[in-house]
């Protein structure tokens, strides 16, 4: 458990924030509901390499289902959306560091992070999946032993297939992914089964989901805020809230993913 805990703390940033000299406090000095408010505009971030939920599009912008959601959360809370692109490894280290004021990024409700942030939501379900290419002979848990498996650098992904002792490399989003698969130059990935799903039909990619029984990993997406904002958490939640029942998340996720994914 403490190897565990060392890795994925490094994977949540506090490296960087030890390089700057920062310490990582208690608790937010106060509320950032009312800052927010005066500025009339919220930054959130999300990698941009996550598509459908995150994605920058031939017009350079970042679109998806992701900034649908903060926009309208946004929206909601009467304040403007600026949208933030950074590594995902380095993600809640830069929330840390005060370098946006929250997370709109498809990430994984986890204990170990729910140490260091708080979440808003979830706002949908995911579950972990194995792809291998259409003609790969990869049928078994036990051939990926033996073989080169990629993920995304920061995922909660990347650390399970660590665990498992697998030969893990690493990238920074889903398109690399796909495409280092697409190539050969891994044997298999491990990802959140929608997106994949609905990249191999867009794109009639030759790639496959591994029928393996992963023991039924479900995980909750959840919007990540800086510690002590009992108010700010509660407008988001409130906002998030209200999409769920008045019908605009349906109409968002029926846009982006095409269903309910709650």
């Amino acid at each position: 458990m403490t190897n565990r805990r060392t890795i994925l703390k490094s994977m949540l940033g506090f490296g960087a924030l030890a390089a700057t000299g920062m310490s990582l406090p208690a608790v937010a000095w106060a509320d950032e509901l009312a800052d927010l408010k005066s500025k009339g505009a919220i930054k959130i971030a999300m990698s941009g390499a996550y598509p459908p939920f995150n994605f920058v599009n031939e017009q350079n912008e970042v679109v998806g289902f992701d900034p649908a959601i903060g926009a309208e959360i946004a929206k909601r809370m009467g304040l403007e959306v600026e949208i933030i692109t950074t590594a995902w490894d380095g993600i809640i280290g830069g929330l840390l560091a005060n370098k946006y004021d929250a997370i709109v990024g498809s990430m994984s409700i986890t204990a170990e992070r729910e140490e260091v942030v708080d979440f808003v939501g979830p706002y949908y379900r995911m579950s972990r999946a194995i792809f291998v290419a259409k003609d790969s002979k990869i049928a078994s848990l036990d051939d990926l032993k033996s073989a080169k498996i990629g993920a995304t650098l920061g995922e909660t992904h990347e650390l399970w297939a660590r665990e498992q002792g697998y030969n893990v490399r690493t990238y920074k989003g889903l398109p690399e992914l796909m495409m280092e698969l697409e190539n050969g130059r891994i044997d298999a990935i491990v990802n959140d089964d929608i997106p994949v799903l609905l990249a191999i039909s867009k794109n009639e990619a030759p790639i496959r989901k591994l029928d393996v029984d992963l023991g039924g990993v479900s995980d909750q997406a959840g919007i990540a805020i800086r510690k002590g904002n009992p108010d700010l958490h509660k407008a988001m939640q409130d906002a998030l809230d209200a999409m769920r029942e008045d019908g605009t998340y349906l109409a968002i996720a029926q846009e982006w993913v095409g269903g309910d994914i709650r």
